[in-house]
C-alpha cells in the first residue's frame, strides 16, 4: 500500500466539519482538540484546523469543467467511487456533478467535486484501469 498522505486545511466550524466528514463521507475520527480534528479520509490523515476564514483561489478549465483551485481529494476504487456518488446525490450541492472526464482517452476517469461546510473543495475520482493514474 502506498504511504498515506497528511493534509491540514482550515475550517470555520468544527461541528459542521465533523458532521460533513463523519456523517456524510463516512470518515473515522482520530485525535482531536478544541481547535482541530484528525479524520481518517479513506486511509489518509486529514486534519481540520479551526480558523475564521478559508480561501478560494478561483478555477482552471479541465475537460469543459471549471475545476476549483485549490482542491484535494482521493482516488477510490471504481465501485467505492460509484457508491459514494450515489450516497452524495441529493445530500450535497456538487461543484461538478459526478461524471466521466476524458472519455475514450488514456486519462479517462470518473470525477466529482463538492465543498465542505467551510468551502474547501474536494475531488473524488476513480479510474476503470487504476494503472492509468499517471498515464500520459
Amino acid at each position: 500500500m502506498p504511504a498515506p498522505f497528511h493534509l491540514a486545511i482550515a475550517v470555520h466550524d468544527l461541528a459542521a466539519a465533523r458532521r460533513f466528514y463523519v456523517d456524510l463521507l463516512g470518515c473515522g475520527v482520530g485525535r482531536e482538540d478544541a481547535r482541530w480534528i484528525d479524520f481518517d479520509l479513506f486511509g489518509h490523515q486529514l486534519t481540520v484546523h479551526l480558523l475564521p476564514t478559508g480561501g478560494d483561489g478561483g478555477a482552471n478549465p479541465v475537460d469543459g469543467d471549471a475545476v476549483p483551485i485549490p482542491h484535494f481529494g482521493v482516488v477510490l476504487p471504481w465501485a467505492e467511487w460509484q457508491a459514494l456518488a450515489e450516497r452524495l446525490r441529493g445530500a450535497v450541492e456538487f461543484v461538478i456533478e459526478p461524471r466521466i472526464r476524458f472519455a475514450g482517452q488514456v486519462g479517462e476517469q470518473a470525477t466529482m467535486f463538492l465543498r465542505d461546510p467551510s468551502g474547501n473543495a474536494l475531488e473524488f475520482k476513480s479510474f476503470a484501469d487504476p494503472a492509468r493514474l499517471f498515464a500520459r
